[in-house]
């Protein structure tokens, strides 16, 4: 009969010689080479001497067991050598796992977290008070806009058989009866202006000097506007301007109505072409392109969106654009469209970045975009483990006890580690670790995580029966509700990005909601990163 021979990778060999039929023991293990033998292996490598005992004589039977008696007391010396500073073993974890059922423990191996950065756009709207922008406008305008001083050709009547051609000399003003009123409607601006006008005439020689008349009239002169940028920041009012009279001046000469506005109107165009440059150069001295150059460097501030956990957003122009002008009765805005891109950073306070220099303005779009930013919410593995522990501790008592959880990431997957043992044995830290893998599901319309595909940590190795009601438990724990803290992250989001900024700037904005983006298993637990949409603008002048 032949002895089984050891594995391949053990440090002993049993062989029998054929001719004595007794077995002829090698020995090949030093005492280290003991040392470096698992009690398991230890175990069976007795038993192997055992089993070659069975059908040998008594002095064969003798010899062996002089040899293993040396083995015993070889393997009773590395284990004490192996013993703690209290003579208890201290089993490594490797060697703990390696001996469960459900495979050896898998490898922590989290995911590789990248930057949370998107492309994005802010909206700067310089603003200005039509009240103020009336009131400098209105500075350039004179009262008085024309006087008229003139002899006209008044009098062409025939009187009995004489026919009469006479001139009359006119003489009058015209002045501004009020105050410059604007208004916007769209993305256009209205001015106007109400005007006065007293006007005489009399005849021009001694046979008409008797020929008198004087009349009186009111007019009111109306602007449009409709402002825009060029892409060197020049600002273009492309002013289009006209007036209507309330009723023409109409001189009464004998008689006769002579219409005098084709006299009065060119000298009144003439001078608002000249109040036109006043306003233009009013509108120029806002400086547009220095406001929005301030603005510019305003968006590059880190804005800290949260306190706990601490959460940073870097924004980064890169382009501008003009999106336009909107005006109602009181406010003119000017709207710039920032795009560049948004990063969030969860922890300290982001380092500074330099603010490039105002680019040239780009082609002009009708809206300045959404503003887009990433959030992440972080479930840490150790909440995840304390409510499957509590999930546990409250399940009907089975044939196992389960003392300790961990949960940790390992290559896209969730591990679960459950320490079982025999609910008899009140030692705490008795039983044997059990290692289960599975997926991990957001569930983004409840703002919630879920587990799923438990199995095995080693593929090919079957879960032992009696450890199938722990999968059960796991699939109805493993659920984890983060609106809570989506809600808290959105709405402290919200607070940081209405606040003061420097130079009479400021910023105000609003996330209106976030979707799921991407999930990720880092090393302190699981990531799901939202993108949030909103209208955060850079305001000045309101």
């Amino acid at each position: 009969m032949r002895a089984p021979t050891m594995r391949p990778g053990s440090q002993f060999s049993a062989t029998f010689d054929p001719d004595n039929k007794a077995p002829m023991l090698r020995n090949q293990m030093t005492k280290d080479a003991m040392h470096s033998l698992s009690g398991a292996t230890r175990n069976r490598l007795i038993g192997a001497v055992a089993y070659s005992v069975a059908g040998l004589s008594v002095r064969s039977v003798l010899s062996v067991a002089a040899f293993m008696a040396l083995c015993i007391l070889a393997a009773h010396s590395a284990r004490a050598d192996d013993a703690g500073p209290s003579g208890r073993v201290e089993t490594p974890a490797d060697a703990r796992t390696s001996m469960l059922p459900a495979g050896e423990k898998p490898p922590v191996a989290p995911d590789v977290v990248p930057p949370f950065a998107t492309e994005s756009h802010v909206a700067a709207t310089i603003a200005f008070g039509l009240r103020a922008l009336e009131e400098e406008i209105g500075r350039e305008i004179p009262r008085r806009l024309v006087t008229i001083d003139e002899r006209v050709n008044c009098v062409h009547r025939r009187v009995f058989v004489f026919r009469v051609n006479a001139n009359c000399d006119i003489w009058g003003f015209i002045e501004r009866s009020g105050p410059v009123s604007l208004y916007g409607r769209g993305d256009r601006l209205y001015g106007s202006l109400p005007i006065y006008g007293a006007l005489e005439g009399q005849g021009a020689n001694r046979f008409t000097a008797r020929i008198r008349g004087e009349t009186e009239a009111r007019a009111t002169v109306e602007v449009e506007a409709r402002p825009q940028l060029s892409r060197d920041w020049a600002l273009e009012l492309n002013v289009s301007d006209g007036f209507h009279w309330d009723e023409p001046p109409v001189l009464h000469v004998l008689g006769r109505e002579i219409a005098l506005a084709s006299y009065a109107e060119p000298r009144i165009r003439i001078e608002f072409a000249r109040v036109r440059e006043r306003a233009i150069a009013a509108a120029r001295r806002l400086d547009l392109r220095a406001k929005a150059s301030t603005a510019w460097r305003q968006a590059f501030e880190p804005i800290a969106l949260s306190d706990n956990p601490e959460i940073w957003l870097q924004l980064t122009p890169k382009d501008a654009a003009f999106a336009g002008v909107r005006a109602n009765a009181k406010v003119l805005e000017g709207t710039l469209a920032l795009s560049g891109s948004a990063e969030t950073y969860v922890g300290a306070r982001p380092a500074f970045v330099t603010p490039t220099e105002l680019p040239p303005l780009g082609h002009d779009v009708s809206e300045p975009g959404r503003f887009d930013v990433i959030l992440p919410v972080r479930i840490g593995y150790a909440l995840l483990a304390e409510k499957i522990k509590q999930r546990f501790a409250a399940a009907p008592v089975s044939a196992v006890s389960v003392r300790d959880v961990e949960v940790y990431p390992s290559s896209g997957r969730i591990v679960v580690g459950v320490l079982v043992a025999d609910p008899s044995n009140a030692d705490s830290t008795s039983g044997r670790w059990v290692y289960v893998s599975g997926a991990v599901q957001v569930n983004a319309d409840g703002h919630s995580v879920n587990l799923s595909d438990f199995g095995a940590g080693v593929e090919g190795v079957s879960f032992p029966r009696e450890l199938e009601s722990i999968l059960d438990q796991l699939r109805d724990s493993a659920n984890v509700d983060y609106g809570i803290a989506y809600q808290n992250l959105l709405n402290a989001a919200n607070e940081k990005l209405t606040r003061p900024l420097k130079d009479g700037y400021r910023m105000e904005g609003h996330l209106d909601s976030a979707k799921f983006e991407k999930l990720f298993l880092s090393s302190d637990g699981i990531v799901i990163a939202l993108r949030a949409s909103g209208n955060p603008r850079i305001l000045y002048g309101l």
